[in-house]
């Protein structure tokens, strides 16, 4: 059996319990798998159960485990964030003996281990039970990294990152370009859009709120990274 960790601090590790935050009307389960410590998330919905998986990351065992416990014959999707290998070892297994459907965007569809069974696109929604979560396309760590925001009422949105955006900066580039792109997307479609107390879900490490982040926009500008 696995334990799930409440107050939610949003600091998982290796091998750590998985923690729980409640939501008006959802769930969000994370947990922290394999040697390159990458998070997990089971987003559910309460009224109906039907819940997401985000990245299916490592430890396939673990991973079903989970799922059996907390969400058995519930999960609807799996949503990769980006093509790196660290964010899908474990999706073939893991989608093949849930048996359902994935999704990743186009650009970054070519190197998963399965062909994604939905393209997301900015913009997109993604809706599971009485949840309705919006794709936001983020280029530069990759072609076709996505983000994906899930509204809480009255209004704070939670933000599923990948390897976008971390306490601390954007993801890692390798290109002068490639920079400019991710911080362009990062600025105008995550914080000229939702409000400081935003709270940022990343592919790796604890998470962090747009507020904590926002005044250090300039700086990464300056740095490159």
């Amino acid at each position: 059996m696995i334990t799930i960790d409440r107050p939610y601090t949003g600091h998982v590790s290796a091998g750590s319990n998985p923690q729980q935050r409640d939501l008006d009307g959802a769930r969000i389960v994370k947990m922290s798998v394999g040697a390159m410590d990458n998070n997990v998330y089971l987003v559910q919905c309460a009224a109906t159960g039907a819940a997401l998986l985000i990245d299916a990351a490592n430890e396939p065992g673990r991973i079903l485990e989970l799922v059996e416990q907390e969400a058995p014959g519930k999960v609807r999707l799996i949503v990769t964030t980006h093509q790196h290998p660290d964010h899908w070892w474990a999706l073939k297994e893991v989608a093949a003996e849930l048996d359902v459907p994935t999704a990743a965007h186009r650009l970054d569809a070519d190197p998963l281990p399965v062909t994604p069974d939905r393209l997301l696109a900015d913009g997109d929604t993604v809706e599971i039970g009485d949840l309705t979560l919006t794709a936001i396309h983020l280029s530069g760590h990759t072609p076709g990294s996505i983000a994906l925001a899930l509204p809480e009422e009255p209004g704070r949105i939670h933000l599923f990152t990948g390897d976008s955006l971390f306490p601390g900066g954007v993801g890692k580039t390798h290109s002068p370009e490639d920079f400019t792109s991710l911080y362009t997307d990062v600025t105008t479609k995550l914080f000229d859009r939702y409000d400081d107390d935003t709270i940022v879900y990343p592919g790796h490490g604890d998470d962090t709120t747009l507020g904590a982040e926002r005044p250090h926009l300039g700086e990464w500008r300056e740095r490159g990274w």
